[in-house]
């Protein structure tokens, strides 16, 4: 990046700064155009989380998805001249452009994408980095291409382990550029995708246009927006977002306890997780039945069941779940919760996936403050 632009930008995260500063450590909802009622985590690198009351659909409007951005977004990406290349430990290096898109078979997937880092601000004691609270989640329909037709095509050697994904991100200074990369085996999944539109609609730049890599069920950094670059490589991509970025302890760990870079492991999969989007925490309800509504995930696997408590974890009771669902995407699920009496009450929400995973009492602390999944709880007061 020329200097100049370098200046231009810094002028910007200066005037987005002044501007959203403020909100972002209220957390409060900021105007951003064509996102309204997201709130602002992060100004310079725009970052955008959903307001948990919003995200009460299935599928989450594209105006209400998060936006995580390790770094400015590019500043003009025209179809046009955009390209692909395909290389590294290939046959056939491949270079595509846009409308080279359209000779292979199209997909589609519906993908529940989250922040790895998606409940950091809730670890105790408080680690550093974007403190997303509950929204840095959503689900989405994606269309595209297979990664692995287009692989085929260029004929993957024997020796390529994984397949590295270099986006269009605009690098501030000497920030190490973001690039990740999946072992080949995701990368070979029929369902693993390069996304050209989402919801229906063509992919909007906040969002990875024109192309971004889908890693269904994985965290959403290995699913990189605005795609220009596929390698395959003999072994994982050596760099600060693969390592120590996006790395988490091999064992549990004390809470402030640091860790050994070598005595960690990639983040991949998505945890068990729900979260109650209604009643909000801190509101008041009239006595008489109440709906308790949310949403619960689990990655590559399947969600079981969502059981609810309002009695400390004491005794639980099974959810109702929506009946849309499909493999990499949450399922929706509603509770009558009846209270006796009025005062302040504490509804609990726990799910279980297909392999017998429930959400824990406490999430596993880590610095980084990845994959947090404690039973989401909120508290409401119950008028007289």
């Amino acid at each position: 990046m020329s200097s100049r632009r370098e200046f231009i930008r810094l002028l910007s995260a200066s005037a987005l700064a002044a501007q959203f500063s403020r909100l972002a450590e209220a957390g409060e909802p900021a105007l951003v155009p064509g996102k309204p009622g997201m709130i602002v985590r992060s100004h310079r690198f725009l970052d955008l989380e959903t307001p948990p009351e919003l995200l009460n659909s299935w599928i989450t409007p594209v105006e209400r998805f998060f936006v995580r951005n390790h770094m400015f977004e590019p500043t003009t990406v025209e179809a046009s001249t955009w390209k692909l290349t395909v290389g590294g430990e290939v046959e056939h290096p491949l270079e595509l452009r846009y409308d080279d898109l359209r000779k292979y078979p199209a997909a589609t997937v519906v993908n529940t994408l989250e922040c790895a880092g998606n409940g950091r601000a809730f670890f105790e004691p408080h680690v550093p980095g974007v403190q997303w609270q509950k929204g840095a989640v959503g689900t989405a329909r994606y269309r595209g291409i297979r990664l692995k037709d287009v692989l085929a095509r260029a004929g993957v050697k024997s020796s390529g382990q994984h397949v590295m994904f270099r986006g269009l991100d605009e690098v501030p200074g000497k920030v190490p550029p973001f690039i990740r990369s999946i072992p080949v085996e995701k990368a070979l999944q029929g369902d693993t995708l390069l996304a050209t539109h989402m919801n229906g609609r063509v992919l909007l730049k906040h969002h990875g246009f024109p192309l971004r890599a889908l890693a269904p069920g994985w965290i959403g950094a290995a699913s990189c927006k605005w795609l220009a670059e596929i390698r395959v490589l003999a072994q994982p991509f050596e760099g600060n977002f693969m390592n120590p970025g996006y790395h988490m302890p091999n064992h549990l760990v004390k809470p402030g306890e640091s860790v050994d870079p070598k005595d960690s492991a990639s983040v991949t999969q998505l945890s068990v997780k729900s979260m109650i989007t209604r009643p909000l925490d801190g509101a008041s309800v009239r006595r008489g039945p109440v709906e308790v509504s949310g949403a619960a995930w689990a990655g590559e696997r399947q969600v079981t069941k969502v059981e609810i408590s309002i009695d400390g974890g004491a005794r639980w009771q099974e959810a109702r779940l929506g009946e849309e669902h499909a493999p990499y995407a949450w399922r929706l699920w509603t509770f009558a919760f009846c209270p006796n009496r009025s005062g302040e009450h504490v509804i609990m929400s726990r799910a279980t996936d297909s392999a017998g995973r429930a959400q824990p009492a406490r999430a596993a602390w880590n610095p980084s403050g990845y994959l947090y999944n404690a039973i989401d709880q909120v508290k409401v007061h119950v008028a007289a």
